[in-house]
């Protein structure tokens, strides 16, 4: 089965870390471009970061620049997202997709959604919590 699930949320103070996990199954994550993206109850979704297919290109929206760093290991078939510095601002449900339509703004900076996709399209995501 074709899906993306995003792992590794949790509840951090302030300052704190996390590397979230976006594993794929049913297919090849090394043949798409993955972007992150996150969503606050009442909000539109928007993206955070990408990266390209090998790893070699990345962007990330400006108010996570030098604290969020997204990576891929191909082999595992997986795309992380380390967070350092956490504030209560990226409190939030995070997501991985690959669709290309929703993954090519970010990298150009384009940071919103370019497309609606059905909610079935979107995987659990995993909570993000900043609190002290």
């Amino acid at each position: 089965q074709f899906q993306l699930v995003e792992s590794g949320g949790g509840l951090v103070q302030p300052g704190g870390s996390l590397r979230l996990s976006c594993a794929a199954s049913g297919f090849s994550l090394g043949t798409y471009a993955i972007g992150w993206f996150r969503q606050a109850p009442g909000k539109e979704r928007e993206g955070v970061s990408c990266i390209s297919k090998n790893g070699d290109i990345t962007n990330y929206k400006e108010s996570v620049k030098g604290r969020f760093t997204i990576s891929r290991d191909n082999a595992k078939n997986t795309v992380y997202l380390q967070m350092n510095d956490l504030k209560p601002e990226d409190t939030d449900i995070y997501y991985c997709a690959e669709d290309w339509d929703l993954v090519a703004p970010l990298f150009s900076g384009y940071w919103g959604l370019s497309v609606r996709k059905d909610e079935n399209y979107w995987g659990q995501g995993t909570q993000v919590t900043v609190s002290s």
